[in-house]
């Protein structure tokens, strides 16, 4: 059968490559008639509901049109249609719906600024002109063509593509009568006509491994109990009150009878318990963001916005929260905005290039670890992490953050030999773009959320770490004292015959202790890859181990 001959806009639709299918699906005035034009891939047959008129394929393709007088179709319309196997179908037409994303957002997330960018990015259940569905919005900036796939369209990304929103690199498109529960992705067509499939970003909410498709989430049903906490959380002074931080990794503190992880909820009254009858006032959590892998320890992010679903719901986790805080515990979060692994269903040149990264691996690419090292100086970059930690801190009532690999941000020479790196614009070592980041997210989260902490892992000596920005530190409320753990730790090995000679191990830390607020920490990071566990660092014998 001889080619038909389109018009190149309907060709771009066909090859998947239009970057704004609006301007080609959905109802158009055409001189002094409307028209009205669909694309089914897989459908026999079609028609509009509101008005019983059947569209027409354009033959050779999967376009399906109708032409009349204006007024015989409604601006809101639904389209039934037959697939090849006789099923039926109906639903509003996704491209009769203008576009839901206000500008100044668009623009506030462009200009690094929109601390809730994570209400108007990923997948969201939303409700235009009386119909309901889901809005979904990625940002894309360098993608040809961006659809969503999931198991509403037999992941066809010819089905659903996205509407482009201009040179902010939003892309957006709204589904009617999708619910909460709904497995979905994105799927890109890069520059160079690479097909990309890609988790949701700011997905908050996804499938339980070895699975890993963004749900869509529906809005949470916890209603929190924890008021008496967050009210004199809001006036306490932790710098000046005892504190003591209980870490737990959930994966490996308990788990079931039959070795399967417990949920949040399960975890919450064991957990709760056990920590009050130590004496501690705090627990810091490994991350529990969305991750690979099991038996790690969750320093490979892959959902920035999402609790490990291994464990169970968003609200279980907040439950969780919930449970401890109305005990008098607080909960801390270990955070990674330092690096993120090179998976390829995750943000590893999302759209093709090198967006959330540095494009050169001597900056963008930390050869130790095998991750990815986040483009501080990329404003949209920088909004996508101050907005996950606002996401954590108010959507879930965490009581603070520890950040982790701080020191690898600060320098951009961390761990790398002579000429594998990049000097700064004034020719040192130091990350600019970092330090400015790290600045702000201390402002934004210590303005916003008073009373909570944000704790630094820093390993080296930058000054003012847990100064006030305005005084020329960090703004970090605290910061680790990993020398303090080192010097303590080798005086413990010793045998108690030598140590007088050792004295000064744990007088050192006298000389610098005021410098900064110091936490004194016993890390994970201290009984892994055989370093042995605290038993085992001590000096002598099992009873004189115990002693």
């Amino acid at each position: 059968m001889e080619k038909p001959h389109l018009e190149e806009p309907l060709v771009r639709i066909l090859e998947s490559r239009h970057h704004d299918p609006f301007e080609v699906l959905g109802r158009h005035t055409l001189g002094n008639n409307s028209l009205v034009r669909v694309f089914l891939p897989l459908a026999e047959s079609a028609s509009i509901v509101e008005s019983s008129q059947p569209l027409q394929r354009i033959e050779g393709t999967d376009f399906f049109e109708w032409r009349g007088a204006p007024g015989q179709v409604p601006d809101r319309y639904q389209v039934a249609w037959t697939d090849r196997r006789g099923h039926q179908h109906c639903s509003y037409d996704p491209y009769c719906f203008p576009p839901q994303l206000e500008e100044f957002d668009l623009h506030l997330f462009n200009q690094g600024k929109h601390w809730h960018a994570y209400k108007i990015l990923g997948a969201h259940p939303h409700s235009t002109g009386g119909v309901d569905g889901v809005l979904f919005s990625v940002w894309a900036p360098n993608a040809e063509r961006v659809s969503v796939i999931g198991d509403f369209n037999n992941w066809d990304g010819r089905v659903h593509p996205m509407r482009s929103r201009g040179g902010s690199g939003i892309w957006e498109i709204f589904i009617p009568a999708l619910v909460p529960g709904n497995l979905y992705r994105f799927e890109l067509r890069s520059k160079r006509g690479e097909i990309l499939v890609k988790n949701d970003p700011f997905g908050t909410c996804f499938q339980k491994r070895p699975e890993n498709a963004g749900i869509v989430a529906a809005v949470s049903g916890h209603v929190w109990n924890d008021s008496a906490w967050m009210k004199e959380r809001c006036v306490k002074d932790w710098q000046r009150s005892a504190m003591s931080v209980y870490e737990v990794h959930l994966g490996s503190w308990q788990q079931g009878d039959n070795g399967e992880f417990l949920n949040y909820r399960e975890i919450a009254h064991r957990l709760a318990g056990y920590v009050l009858e130590l004496g501690f006032t705090h627990i810091e959590l490994l991350p529990i963001t969305e991750h690979p892998f099991d038996a790690s320890w969750g320093y490979q992010t892959t959902g920035y916005f999402a609790p490990t679903s291994r464990f169970g719901s968003a609200d279980d986790f907040r439950y969780f929260v919930d449970y401890l805080h109305q005990r008098g515990i607080g909960v801390i979060l270990d955070w990674v905005p330092a690096h993120f692994p090179k998976d390829s269903h995750a943000l590893a040149r999302f759209d093709g290039s090198a967006l959330y990264e540095h494009e050169d691996p001597r900056k963008g690419e930390h050869r130790d670890w095998g991750t990815l090292i986040f483009n501080y100086g990329r404003a949209e970059v920088r909004n996508f992490l101050l907005t996950s930690a606002v996401y954590w801190l108010e959507e879930y009532h965490l009581d603070g953050l520890r950040v982790d690999a701080v020191a690898s941000m600060l320098y951009l020479d961390y761990s790398r030999e002579a000429g594998d790196w990049v000097p700064n614009m004034y020719g040192g070592r130091e990350n600019l773009e970092a330090v400015d980041f790290l600045r702000h997210l201390n402002a934004v989260t210590h303005e916003r959320f008073p009373g909570t902490l944000i704790v630094a892992e820093e390993s080296t000596a930058w000054p003012q770490v847990s100064r006030p920005t305005w005084l020329g530190g960090l703004g970090f409320s605290m910061k680790w004292n990993m020398g303090w753990m080192h010097d303590t730790l080798s005086y413990m090995s010793k045998d108690p015959v030598y140590r007088h000679f050792h004295h000064d191990l744990l007088t050192f830390g006298l000389l610098y202790c005021f410098t900064e607020n110091f936490v004194l920490p016993f890390s994970h990071d201290e009984v892994v890859h055989g370093k042995g566990s605290m038993l085992d660092k001590m000096s002598g014998d099992d009873w004189q181990r115990f002693a």
